[in-house]
């Protein structure tokens, strides 16, 4: 049997970095304490989710956020999906996932690639490229337990991205995100549920809880749904640790009992990396 054991750190994101920092750190110490061998981290952990504090938190790697995880994966022996934070590199700012293994060492890197550029009447307008870069590859990489793909937020809207991340192998696809309170009630859910059934993996969404004292409301509601598209953890909008465990072999099962991927006509259609 391969097994693994996830925990999700639905953080509630302050307006001080340090104060962010600390709160990641305990919350990956009591994870990786109940026995998690991947901890994961909402988009945006160390910096409130909006424009205008992307620039002031920004940080070039390696920096203080990315050094804390990396020393956190090594002490702890756990791989760590750090979220995403916003990564200075030149002139750019780009919203960025770190993820490390278990020594300490830096193996994916994924900038988010679809920018959340929205104005729902009535309901949230948002710009994320007034200020940031967009990202230029799909990320997926070997762990000790399988392929890991990651992308952030408005990423997993894209199923053709999340395709690639398939056929690259993935059969844990994580996104950290930030869903809000006009697409999260109506869209979190049964995103999540149709990119794990479509592609037949385990998909993690995790989310930041939701914090009423800035203008921007995460939704909550981080999950797990599994490769036959069923929500098997979700939280609230609160604070709090999300721990589900992972069957990869049902990963295989469900491919071959219900052979999807194998159906594809690509002799009529295929998504490929350019």
């Amino acid at each position: 049997m391969r097994n693994v054991k996830v925990g999700i750190c639905q953080m509630q994101v302050e307006l001080d970095k340090n104060i962010n920092l600390q709160k990641a750190e305990n919350m990956i110490r009591e994870a990786a304490g109940c026995g998690s061998n991947i901890v994961i981290l909402p988009e945006m952990f160390n910096c409130p989710y909006d424009t205008k504090y992307f620039p002031v938190f920004a940080e070039a790697y390696p920096g203080d956020t990315s050094d804390m995880l990396s020393h956190l994966a090594k002490e702890l022996g756990v791989c760590i999906i750090g979220g995403s934070i916003p990564e200075k590199d030149g002139d750019a700012i780009y919203n960025t996932s770190y993820s490390f293994d278990k020594e300490g060492k830096l193996i994916g890197k994924h900038r988010k690639m679809h920018l959340f550029d929205i104005d729902v009447e009535g309901g949230v307008r948002f710009k994320e490229s007034d200020v940031l870069g967009y990202g230029q590859e799909a990320t997926v990489f070997d762990t000790e337990y399988c392929k890991v793909g990651v992308a952030i937020c408005y990423d997993m809207r894209f199923p053709e991205l999340i395709r690639l991340m398939c056929k690259a192998g993935a059969e844990i696809i994580v996104i950290p995100a930030a869903f809000n309170m006009t697409t999260g009630p109506a869209h979190w859910e049964i995103t999540v549920r149709t990119r794990a059934l479509d592609n037949q993996v385990y998909f993690i969404a995790a989310s930041s809880s939701r914090n009423l004292d800035f203008t921007y409301h995460a939704y909550g509601h981080s999950c797990i749904a599994n490769p036959w598209g069923a929500i098997i953890k979700e939280a609230d909008e609160k604070e709090y640790i999300l721990y589900g465990e992972l069957d990869l072999d049902m990963v295989q099962k469900v491919r071959k009992e219900l052979p999807l991927l194998k159906h594809l006509r690509n002799d009529i259609y295929e998504v490929c990396k350019k």
